[in-house]
């Protein structure tokens, strides 16, 4: 026995929901708007006996499937016995006459809530969704025919019968028995229609996008700039050392260094005979000062620093 849903506000009763867990779940996917394709049956009052009575008669067929294992265009499908006229007819019929009962409690529904109509509206949209199946059961076929006849570049078998059967299922909706004319016709041109849709879309995207991007082809630029990486994040670490003066460097070491190799960031470093000028030491006596700063930020930094 079905347990009715928890004691909240419903959209749908206007109160604690009085629905099951079921039926509110189906209701929620009854869509907006539905359209039927109208047929003056629909109007009888004993159409509801004639599509959907325990009498009513039954459209018998070979329910046609492809398995998903078997994707290959050169697959040979065994031959299925296809709807005959008559039993698509009652079919097409059946499933309209579902679509138009759930649209005719949709509009009351609007007007005025009701919790017995929503009831009713989640029994006739299963009923439209049980038939649909059994519509595109019997046709399956007819887009693994379409799709092998058709060649699109860059796209791959399963996607064209992914497209088809989209195409299909738009075919069933819109589909009038009334004109006399076989479902496969109207359907295989429908799905066709589908494939060009495919093929202009791949064009223009292929056009743009010339080469897929594959990860596995992708290759790391590392090695390549090894070096200017190390070099620049050695760098940044020597700034940092100096900034924070973490090697214990005196001021004269500092000012050396600075002006040595422009670790200020302010300018390019200048030659021992500049930074004597700046210092007031002899050639050599800034080398050695250099030096000795050098050795402290060589201990601080490790195994990282590299002698220029």
């Amino acid at each position: 026995m079905e347990t009715k849903t928890k004691a909240n506000r419903c959209d749908i009763c206007g109160r604690s929901c009085r629905l099951t867990a079921r039926q509110h779940e189906c209701y929620m996917k009854i869509p907006e708007r539905v359209d039927p394709v109208y047929h003056p049956s629909f109007e009888d009052p004993g159409a509801q006996e004639l599509y959907f009575s325990a009498s009513a008669a039954r459209a018998e067929h070979v329910r046609w499937r492809l398995f998903p294992e078997v994707p290959e265009d050169t697959y040979d499908a065994p031959v299925r016995k296809a709807l005959g006229r008559e039993a698509e007819a009652q079919l097409f019929l059946k499933y309209n006459f579902a679509r138009y009962q759930l649209a005719r409690l949709q509009e009351q529904q609007a007007k005025k809530p009701s919790v017995k109509r929503a009831v009713e509206m989640t029994h006739w949209h299963e009923q439209v969704q049980h038939v649909r199946e059994e519509l595109a059961a019997a046709n399956l076929s007819l887009v693994i025919a379409m799709a092998k006849r058709t060649r699109i570049p860059n796209v791959e078998f399963p996607e064209l019968i992914s497209e088809g059967n989209v195409a299909l299922l738009r075919a069933i909706e819109k589909f009038d028995v009334s004109r006399g004319f076989k479902f496969s016709t109207y359907a295989c041109r429908a799905i066709l229609k589908g494939f060009n849709r495919m093929a202009g879309k791949t064009g223009r995207y292929t056009s743009r996008f010339g080469v897929n991007f594959d990860p596995e082809l992708e290759r790391s630029d590392y090695d390549l700039h090894r070096d200017e990486i190390e070099r620049d994040e050695l760098v940044e670490d020597v700034r940092d050392v100096f900034a924070r003066n973490r090697a214990a460097l005196t001021e004269i070491e500092q000012t050396v260094l600075r002006e040595r190799f422009g670790l200020d960031g302010k300018g390019e470093g200048k030659t021992l005979a500049e930074v004597s000028r700046v210092v007031g030491l002899s050639n050599e006596r800034v080398r050695q000062v250099q030096n000795r700063a050098m050795a402290k930020l060589k201990n601080v930094l490790g195994d990282r620093y590299v002698a220029a």
